[in-house]
């Protein structure tokens, strides 16, 4: 009984996320990108109502961050949580990444 309340918990959580992510997907801000000698950066800011969706443990992989909406070219990876403001991601690429590794 218990796993049959759960598997049901964890479907109707998985279709709050889905409805979150189609309400607030348009609301992702994208920063301008900004480099150093070897990296690019760019800043994400998500919706508030998306940030429970986020892992707070640990950094995003590249699945979970895509999954919630963030759309980027590829080689960005998450490398750091703005801790006052756990909605803003911080991003960073290999400088050049895509002239290195076209697709």
């Amino acid at each position: 009984m218990t796993t049959k309340r759960t598997t049901n918990s964890a479907s109707v959580n998985a279709e709050q996320k889905r409805r979150d992510i189609e309400k607030y997907h348009e609301q992702i801000f994208y920063s301008a990108r900004y480099s150093d000698d070897c990296w690019e950066y760019r800043h994400v800011i998500l919706p508030k109502q998306l940030v429970k969706y986020l892992p707070t443990d640990r950094l995003a992989l590249e699945e979970e961050w895509r999954g919630l909406g963030i759309r980027q070219s590829p080689g960005w990876e998450h490398y750091m949580r703005h801790a006052p403001e756990p909605h803003v991601l911080l991003f960073k690429r290999e400088k050049d990444y895509q002239t290195k590794y076209p697709s």
